[in-house]
């Protein structure tokens, strides 16, 4: 009874896991990539200064566009796109379960048997050549001379 209910308890958890609304990348997919501020994208060197009211009124407006623009986006699409990734990655799941690994192994499988048979010919038909043209290429010599 205890070991069910610890079972349906871990699959209960896989399916259902508690999402952190704080780190919303914890493993940090994309520090790099999206991470866009004012700074990175305008700004002035010296000698060449807009006014002071502008740079601020530019920040602000850089700052608040991005920031709704996202969240208009990702409420518009969000949920569709989402939608999309998961059909897409569980497609990929089932054809890599289903399909390929099935493939790999059957041609593994397959591969072991031709190569045992590979290499019984080998070892019949061309190890005795070999050795003969071993035997007979042994007798020659090569002999260096440096005439001056």
């Amino acid at each position: 009874m205890m070991a069910e209910d610890l079972e349906a308890q871990l699959v209960k958890d896989i399916h259902c896991k508690e999402i952190d609304l704080v780190n919303r990348d914890p493993k940090n997919i994309n520090e790099d990539i999206v991470k866009v501020d004012f700074e990175d994208v305008i700004a002035e060197p010296v000698g060449t200064y807009s006014f002071d009211g502008v740079w601020k009124v530019s920040y602000t407006t850089f700052t608040v566009s991005k920031y709704w623009c996202y969240r208009l986006l990702s409420t518009l699409l969000g949920v569709p796109l989402a939608l999309l990734w998961g059909f897409l990655f569980a497609c990929i799941s089932f054809c890599h379960i289903w399909a390929v690994v099935p493939c790999i192994k059957s041609y593994l499988i397959e591969i072991q048997c031709i190569s045992h048979i590979y290499s019984l010919c080998i070892r019949t038909f061309c190890n005795p050549l070999f050795a003969a043209l071993g035997q007979v290429c042994s007798s020659i010599k090569v002999v260096l001379r440096k005439e001056v």
